[in-house]
């Protein structure tokens, strides 16, 4: 089965959990026997993770037919504002860019304007609605020009390059629900994207969900069909001979982590809230904030208002080798999300032998046990784990244990394979 597969990101080239996401799918996907994946994003590095039966394919490669597409055509985008400033996933390079870059999305001419080629930053920058809409206009070109049984997108950034996708082809859609802008937003979506979100869900023919609070979501407000959804939660890549020992860790003060973007979604203030009733009890223990985003210059400001700034620490955005060493000097690691569809760091804490605290309004909170769930306001809830977790070895060595086994079980593997039935049954759906 050949897959024709629309994603925004992939590793390392990521601001993410979107990116980390695609690349497990990927790889698991990749163990199946007789699935092959081009999978498309915007704009390819060249340094992307390569693995078995999938290639990675860059829209701004694509050569276009200018008797087709003129130039004119290419560029005739309405461009929609981002009332908001939470478009999903950015790094402090990209957000200073969205706010600060006029960088021009361009055509290159190919062979005296006999084919043209569209220019993709492949970021999350001003002109974001411009590289949707153009991403859309290289999806027929590769759509007529690949051989495929099924299209896969991945979130609504990649939804209007599917439906053209589909539209030319004829070919099933499924698309799959990362999170959705009631999530990003902390629960105010932006018109735009809610529009283009919907569209994507009822033109699919099938989509998966990461979680069920995302899958309640888009029966509650997107009036999306039970029956259209499937649930498959996200997983934890584990190398090969990878074995992470239980070990104390060296370090004279304990270390608490907050670790993702510093927005709405994921809560900032409630652990910094935390870390002031630990701070006032406790004389050894300092936090570490890492991660950057719009809410950094509120989240130091409110630091500085209650004067703990020589105990919590900011380490900036971190990512690959760096998010593992953080979280092997951590103690404790919080996750106060206010509207998280899935999750995927406390799998990766729980990995490096971190006990985890995480909010009951998060979707991997469906799939675990071994961690300490509070509602993501329950400041007190959560001080007193900490606190718990702190003073009592016991219940740190046995939330690390157990946890540990938990995540050993969680494998892309098995999501891949609940993703290859959904393939399956939707094809098979069609044809009957």
């Amino acid at each position: 089965m050949n897959v024709l597969m629309f994603g925004w990101e992939f590793p390392p080239n990521i601001s993410g959990g979107l990116g980390t996401a695609c690349q497990g799918i990927l790889k698991g996907l990749s163990t199946c026997e007789n699935i092959h994946i081009s999978f498309v994003i915007p704009k390819a590095h060249g340094n992307e993770v390569s693995a078995n039966n999938f290639e990675i394919v860059s829209a701004d490669r694509i050569n276009i037919n200018a008797d087709t597409f003129t130039e004119e055509q290419v560029n005739k985008v309405s461009f929609l504002e981002v009332t908001s400033k939470l478009v999903p996933y950015l790094t402090p390079e990209s957000f200073s860019e969205r706010y600060t870059s006029t960088e021009y999305i361009g055509i290159q001419t190919e062979d005296s304007r006999k084919e043209i080629r569209i220019n993709f930053s492949g970021k999350y920058g001003p002109n974001l609605f411009d590289e949707i809409n153009n991403f859309a206009v290289v999806a027929k070109t590769i759509a007529t020009n690949t051989q495929f049984q099924l299209i896969h997108a991945h979130d609504w950034l990649t939804f209007p390059a599917a439906i053209a996708a589909k539209h030319i082809s004829g070919k099933p859609l499924i698309v799959h629900i990362h999170s959705t802008d009631f999530d990003r937003s902390g629960g105010s979506a932006n018109p735009s994207i809610y529009d283009i979100e919907k569209q994507g869900m009822e033109e699919a023919d099938q989509i998966i969900t990461v979680s069920n609070r995302i899958k309640n979501r888009l029966i509650d407000q997107y009036n999306i069909p039970s029956s259209k959804i499937t649930t498959i939660y996200n997983a934890i890549e584990h190398e090969p001979d990878e074995m992470i020992t239980l070990h104390p860790r060296k370090q004279k003060h304990k270390i608490v982590t907050f670790l993702g973007r510093v927005t709405i979604q994921k809560g900032p203030e409630y652990f910094v809230e935390v870390a002031r009733l630990i701070i006032r009890k406790m004389k050894n223990v300092h936090f570490v904030m890492a991660g950057s985003g719009e809410m950094m210059n509120n989240i130091v400001d409110l630091c500085a208002k209650y004067g703990i700034g020589n105990r919590f620490h900011f380490s900036g955005f971190l990512s690959g080798s760096d998010v593992t060493k953080m979280l092997q000097q951590s103690d404790i690691f919080i996750m106060p999300s206010v509207s998280e569809p899935f999750g995927i760091v406390p799998l990766e804490a729980m990995k490096a032998n971190v006990p985890t605290i995480i909010s009951l309004q998060s979707g991997v909170s469906e799939l675990i046990r071994n961690v300490v769930k509070t509602d993501f306001w329950d400041i007190n809830a959560m001080a007193d784990a900490v606190y718990g977790i702190l003073r009592h070895k016991k219940l740190s060595r046995t939330l690390i244990k157990e946890g540990q086994f938990e995540v050993s079980n969680l494998n892309w593997e098995s999501s891949a394979k609940q993703i290859e039935q959904v393939y399956i049954n939707t094809i098979s759906n069609l044809a009957s």
